[in-house]
């Protein structure tokens, strides 16, 4: 045992030891995670304005036509919450994503035919309310269910597509192509019946916008079993041109106010590519063709023609490199013809890279730290005014859904999900809530940065509100909140790994940014 007089010199010893390493581990720390110590800084110009920002919005195919019409209505309005909700529950958290913009396929007729359409997936095929000159209001059943929602629940623009004409106005008698690459499956001795049949149905349900091409560029045709596997047909860029102007005269002729808006390119390179590997069938170059005053093809003077371009972003999106120079040269090419454009359509198709697979449910963080990334890209490099995504419900083991629906580990579109099933939401549907929900019509995108490389920020405004949106790539952060003249409380929702769309107090001039988490700050002006 130590004697008295030696314990005070040896318990001084240890501290020591102690205290010299516990500072070391403080440096270690600090030199790996400096972020733990120094804010980082926001730095925002609200009076540089960029694009009046329009609507963020999802689709309606395929599956809302089983959900809509034999879904279980407890169900069916809790999908209808998730996606057109603006309420708060009692702890101030969305209750949805609050869509703005509404997609309804119309169909080509491809389901009244049954196997004979040649379509092997029954919850592809579309019902159409066209029938030899009549038309049927009551078709589309489980569709209108959806619209009718979105209209209740205040969604602001609602927008109809094609993806065939109806059967009765194509060339083959189907609701797909040939397969040959700039082939339009249509009879052009239709084309009267085709304008005032999207009159009509554009006039009944009030739609905004009409859309009445998709995606062009692909083939859309049989198999080598000469069978598809949805509706589809390619157009050229001079039959697209003709067919507009006939359905822009009907439009103007009869008053209506709902806009076209043209071409929903299959890649948003199309829109400005001018020598790509659509160019021998008139595919390519779409800005130039349809919005130059040279162009033949021209229809920027037609009063019922949006003058914006729409595009998918699908194929175009990795690497990063890619993904911006993409979209800042989109950008260059609308701002010459004074043009908006709207990413109308998107999910994870392909290997993008190595960086994700389509293939594969994730209901988690990757998928939505992801798509995230490309919302980010799209708004700010491409200067989106508009961004949908494709599926809204989603049966397949793919990432193509915001909200899943799964009987177990029954998935894909068959016949054990078609009549009930368990409902799944994302947190890709809470993410782009982190846009959708807070990002409203008519506000303007805005000048912002942050100090983080591995955060993404970009600012949107109007009179009464400013709202900044955070994708962190990286680890926690902590970040020093701008301020604004005369703004009162900062509310943050935060989706993460733990958190979805969650309403987080802020109660400090600092606040913590998760890692792998999409934030947005909301800051009300007085």
């Amino acid at each position: 045992m130590n004697s008295p007089e030696k314990m005070p010199n040896q318990t001084h010893k240890n501290l020591n030891t102690h205290t010299y390493g516990k500072l070391w581990l403080l440096i270690w720390w600090l030199f790996f995670n400096p972020m733990t110590l120094f804010s980082q800084k926001i730095t925002v110009d609200a009076q540089k304005e960029f694009q009046t920002m329009h609507s963020f919005g999802a689709s309606d195919c395929w599956s809302m036509a089983m959900v809509g019409k034999y879904f279980p209505p407890d169900k069916k309005n809790k999908i209808v919450e998730w996606l057109f909700s603006q309420e708060l529950d009692s702890k101030g958290n969305p209750k949805g994503i609050g869509l703005s913009m509404w997609r309804f396929n119309i169909g080509a007729g491809s389901a009244e035919q049954g196997i004979e359409s040649k379509i092997t997936n029954e919850w592809r095929r579309t019902e159409s309310f066209y029938s030899e000159g009549m038309l049927d209001w009551k078709k589309q059943e489980g569709q209108q269910f959806f619209l009718q929602a979105a209209k209740r629940y205040g969604v602001p623009y609602t927008l109809g597509f094609l993806n065939s004409s109806p059967v009765q106005m194509t060339k083959n008698g189907l609701a797909m192509g040939s397969g040959q690459l700039g082939e339009w499956n249509f009879n052009p001795a239709k084309i009267n019946e085709w304008t005032d049949f999207l009159y009509q149905v554009a006039a009944h349900f009030k739609f905004n916008y009409l859309s009445p091409f998709n995606e062009p560029q692909w083939g859309w045709g049989p198999g080598k079993n000469g069978l598809a596997s949805q509706e589809g047909t390619p157009v050229n860029n001079s039959d697209m041109a003709w067919a507009v102007r006939k359905l822009a005269g009907q439009f103007e002729s009869k008053g209506l106010k709902t806009s076209i808006v043209i071409p929903e390119a299959g890649q948003i390179d199309y829109l400005y590519q001018k020598n790509s590997n659509r160019k021998n069938v008139q595919q390519d170059n779409q800005i130039e063709t349809f919005f130059s005053p040279t162009s033949p093809h021209y229809l920027g003077d037609l009063k019922a023609v949006e003058k914006l371009v729409c595009g998918h972003s699908y194929f175009t999106t990795s690497p990063e490199s890619l993904l911006i120079k993409k979209r800042e040269d989109l950008h260059k090419e609308a701002e010459q013809y004074k043009l908006g454009f709207w990413q109308s359509e998107y999910c994870i198709l392909g290997d993008n890279a190595g960086e994700i697979k389509g293939g594969g449910v994730d209901l988690g963080m990757k998928t939505a730290m992801y798509v995230a990334n490309v919302i980010q890209a799209d708004l700010v490099h491409a200067n989106a005014s508009s961004w949908s995504w494709w599926l809204s419900v989603s049966a397949n083991d793919f990432k193509d859904g915001l909200i899943y629906i799964f009987n177990k580990d029954q998935k894909g579109e068959k016949e054990a999900n078609k009549y009930d099933a368990d409902l799944y939401d994302s947190k890709l549907l809470w993410a782009m809530g982190n846009y959708s929900r807070f990002i409203r019509p008519n506000m303007k995108r805005i000048e912002v940065n942050i100090d983080q490389e591995k955060c993404k920020i970009s600012g949107f405004r109007d009179k009464n509100k400013v709202v900044l949106v955070l994708v962190n790539q990286g680890e926690e952060f902590q970040v020093n909140l701008p301020e604004f003249k005369k703004h009162g409380k900062v509310k943050s929702y935060v989706t993460s790994e733990r958190l979805n769309l969650a309403y987080q107090p802020v109660n400090s001039e600092k606040i913590q940014i998760p890692k792998q988490s999409i934030v947005t700050l909301v800051y009300q002006i007085k």
